[in-house]
């Protein structure tokens, strides 16, 4: 797999992970089976590390600000999921983030997202997924222009909970991933 060097010039700071979990209900309230944190979260001491380090660095090069990435984009990017090894376990990294947000050792945007809009944030960005419509007796088709809309309402919705003040990640987190910078010496 290549992949660009990581450095602070082309690390973006405020990008956020998307990822759906299994649902739960928090003191029998709405269903949240999909969560919003910040970047930075991956960091945290009590995410599963190196991996939480590796999966930061993928998910914050090169991006825009403010960006939210789902994990199934990370997925996409590292080959449809087979590099994941490479980077680290996604699996315990998202099990150990939703443990992190429940106990409250982090900020996060706990979402529960309708079945259509949670299975479009679940697959890739070229994705199609497929429901049926009784009344119309026929299937329709959602895509990459639904999965866009779907990420814009979040997006929205997190601007709004964090202008004046963003997701706080948790204490004592690690440092990011250091790589070699142009000049040989290390970025931090």
């Amino acid at each position: 797999m290549t992949k660009p060097k990581s450095s602070e010039a082309n690390r973006t700071p405020d990008v956020y992970l998307l990822l759906a979990h299994e649902a739960y209900f928090p003191g029998g309230a709405q269903e949240i089976n999909t969560t919003v944190v910040a970047a930075a979260s991956l960091l945290h001491p009590q995410v599963r590390q190196p991996d939480g380090v590796r999966i930061h660095d993928l998910l914050t090069r090169g991006r825009r600000p403010g960006e939210i990435i789902p994990l199934a984009t990370l997925t996409h990017e590292l080959g449809g999921g087979a590099d994941w090894p490479e980077v680290g376990d996604w699996e315990y990294v998202t099990t150990d983030l939703v443990q992190l947000v429940r106990a409250g050792r982090c900020d996060a945007l706990s979402l529960g997202l309708p079945e259509i809009a949670r299975a479009l944030v679940c697959n890739g960005p070229h994705s199609h997924v497929r429901a049926y419509d009784a009344a119309a007796d026929d299937f329709i088709v959602y895509g990459s222009a639904e999965r866009a809309a779907v990420l814009a309402e979040v997006g929205a919705f997190l601007a709004s909970l964090v202008t004046e003040q963003d997701l706080w990640p948790g204490d004592g987190l690690l440092a990011p991933l250091a790589r070699p910078s142009r000049t040989g010496q290390e970025a931090r």
